[in-house]
């Protein structure tokens, strides 16, 4: 188990301001058995793991997020970039950019969200997943950014697999190569609900600035995905973190809202744009 459970304990003693004798009682454990935790001489059991961090949670010490916002202080001190990863089953060994689908947003790459919540909300559906803090040092690197726009939706399509009637148009390639290019990419991040407006579009059902208005009406924060070995070199792992039922719920409850509410303005904005900007066959002529 890589997950700082003895450092996770201490800080939640003196946040929840009980001894270890009440903390044990909560846990149903002694305190002969939590001593042993705290100094790192015994690992929990996978019951009493889930038990600990579902009870902080609870009572309102939200550890995650807590460090979270420590690590943005401490590294935004260093011009490093505090970034988060969340995972369906862990990672193993080294970073790599190839470890990933291919169809992807960007193709292969190492994706991380800007903020814990994004990045949670993403894997909170699957039993096993958890969050890691990532720290980035920028220096040196080669960065392409992406804003709501044409030019990122037609990039998304492609790398997606959905443009393979245009694949040799010269947008289509000159957006892949320039992808190809950087180190890293900076773009908004897209869901499933999404991807289906994209899917609209690329099918000629909407314009593009149907399209686009419709997706800026989801606001789901920004992604970083690093392609290449240079950027990961560049990128460390600062920890590995337990992501506990009660958390788990809290992020599915916030992303069923934020869909809700991104419907909503998806429809408005469709009906606003419509008969304004392009369909693909316009576009890609």
């Amino acid at each position: 188990m890589d997950y700082r459970f003895s450092e996770d304990l201490q800080l939640a003693l003196e946040l929840l301001r009980c001894s270890k004798k009440e903390l044990a009682a909560q846990l149903g454990t002694s305190t002969m058995t939590l001593d042993r935790w705290i100094k790192g001489l015994s690992q929990p059991r996978a019951n009493a793991l889930e038990g600990f961090y579902d009870y902080a949670f609870s009572r309102g010490i939200d550890l995650n997020r807590i460090k979270a916002q420590l690590y943005q202080e401490e590294l935004g001190r260093a011009s490093e970039i505090a970034l988060f990863h969340g995972s369906k089953s862990g990672i193993t060994g080294p970073l790599s950019a190839s470890a990933s689908r291919a169809n992807n947003d960007f193709g292969q790459g190492f994706y991380c969200g800007e903020t814990l919540a994004q990045s949670a909300m993403f894997v909170t559906a699957f039993p096993h997943s958890s969050l890691y803090m990532i720290a980035f040092n920028p220096t040196g690197l080669s960065c392409l950014s992406f804003a709501v726009d044409r030019h990122w939706m037609l990039t998304i399509a492609s790398f997606r697999g959905r443009l393979k009637d245009y694949d040799n148009h010269p947008v289509i390639c000159e957006l892949r190569r320039n992808v190809s290019a950087a180190d890293y990419l900076i773009a908004p991040i897209a869901d499933n609900r999404m991807y289906e407006v994209i899917d609209q579009f690329i099918d000629g059902e909407i314009t593009d600035l149907q399209c686009e208005h419709s997706l800026s009406a989801t606001d789901l924060g920004r992604q970083y995905v690093f392609t290449t070995e240079r950027a990961l070199e560049q990128v460390r792992v600062l920890e590995h973190c337990f992501l506990g039922q009660r958390e788990r719920r809290h992020y599915e409850a916030e992303r069923s809202e934020s869909t809700r509410i991104g419907l909503t303005k998806a429809k408005a904005a469709r009906r606003q744009y419509r008969g304004q900007g392009l369909y693909i066959e316009e576009l890609l002529s």
